[in-house]
């Protein structure tokens, strides 16, 4: 709940926003495009991979159903000051468990990255759509390109550090202090925050509304979310695995790929918002759809590595809208926004989160790269329900 905003609290606002979702996406990409060292490190298959990647996944699937509850206690400004702190731990985790070639202790601290990221990630929707409301105008996209923005600096910054081989450890331990930093001073700047009035003792509490997971059409947005993230995360998780193994391409090469991926998905993310409003939601995202199943299929079934990049990067850009126009949609109501994000985002991070490892298992059965063929399947089905998302004033 926030408090009237004067027009320098809304510019402010919006810059300090942008630069957390930039910081989340650096600490993303910093772990994903180096997840082919740390199957080295700790001598493990895909489906090994993908068993840790899934401690990611579970941790935040704990975190992100209570988020909307943390944040209308709290606010965005903490929860992201609590989120970022216990990511930057989990990372410094993460870097001694690697360094002491411990799966289990990986496990353990990737489960408490997972929650880290979840709240982070949900605290910072929020405030990216109240933002965006009370601007008046399409920004949200704008706030998603920060995040691929961070996420494409991440995998430079992953596959230069491959190249000059500085070890994955002390690469996650400087990102953690980076992220403890900014994490702590960025959401000074976030919209003013009061917690929910307290009616006096012997008062009635007001009655409650009825519960955002009963919302039709809040499931079908988080519907089309859930195909669209499970097609980010693959790209995100697995096109550097994908490239070095379907490809025999260096581990450096395999993160330029990812970069490739991540830099489509900024600069369509910086720019979509032109595009949704031109066109609207549902026709800007079925266009998304179609592109990301072009782009998939010629990744994978590309014969050398240009054409795949090509591919990589058709992906990118069809998968790149999805979630910032769900978040956006999901909004539509500021009074329902903080509980009706929570849940497009629970929804959309359950394929986010948990589809990766899923493929991973079956690349140890057919390999990696065809493996990602299987997301064409909810790709296709968040084309049919996209729908859902359109504004509820034009119903």
């Amino acid at each position: 709940m926030t408090m009237t905003a004067t027009r320098p609290q809304l510019k402010a606002a919006a810059a300090a926003t942008f630069l957390i979702f930039g910081i989340n996406g650096l600490v993303f990409a910093s772990w994903a495009a180096r997840i082919p060292a740390v199957t080295d490190i700790l001598h493990i298959t895909s489906g090994q991979m993908g068993t840790l990647l899934l401690c990611v996944a579970v941790g935040s699937l704990i975190a992100l159903p209570s988020a909307g509850l943390v944040v209308g206690r709290i606010g965005t400004a903490n929860t992201v000051r609590a989120a970022g702190l216990a990511a930057a731990a989990a990372g410094v985790g993460i870097a001694l468990a690697l360094l002491a070639e411990s799966v289990p202790g990986t496990a353990v601290a990737l489960f408490f990255f997972g929650i880290g990221i979840g709240l982070w990630d949900v605290a910072q929707n929020i405030e990216g759509a109240d933002v965006e409301h009370r601007l008046g105008r399409t920004i949200m996209p704008r706030f998603h390109a920060a995040f691929s923005g961070g996420a494409f600096l991440g995998a430079l910054i992953g596959a230069g550090l491959s190249s000059l081989g500085v070890g994955l450890p002390a690469h996650l331990l400087v990102i953690a202090a980076v992220v403890a930093v900014l994490t702590t001073l960025a959401p000074r700047y976030f919209l003013p925050h009061i917690a929910a009035p307290v009616p006096p003792a012997g008062e009635a509490k007001p009655a409650k509304g009825p519960s955002a997971w009963r919302d039709g059409r809040t499931l079908l947005i988080g519907m089309v979310v859930l195909g669209a993230t499970l097609t980010e995360g693959a790209g995100n998780d697995w096109i550097a695995k994908a490239s070095v193994d379907g490809l025999d391409a260096p581990q450096s090469t395999g993160a330029l790929l990812f970069a490739a991926f991540v830099l489509a998905m900024t600069a369509t993310r910086f720019f979509g918002g032109r595009a949704i409003d031109a066109y609207g939601r549902v026709a800007v995202l079925r266009a998304s759809m179609a592109a990301a199943a072009a782009g998939l299929a010629l990744f994978v079934l590309a014969g050398n590595i240009w054409l795949a990049t090509a591919g990589a990067v058709l992906w990118g850009a069809g998968a790149a809208l999805a979630f910032p126009v769900g978040m956006s949609a999901a909004a539509d109501e500021p009074r329902h926004a903080a509980a009706r994000v929570a849940v497009v985002s629970t929804i959309g991070y359950v394929a986010f989160l948990a589809g990766p490892p899923l493929l991973g298992y079956l690349g140890d059965v057919t390999g990696i790269r065809l493996a990602l063929l299987a997301i064409g399947v909810p790709i296709l089905g968040a084309l049919l329900l996209a729908g859902a998302a359109k504004p509820l004033r034009a119903r």
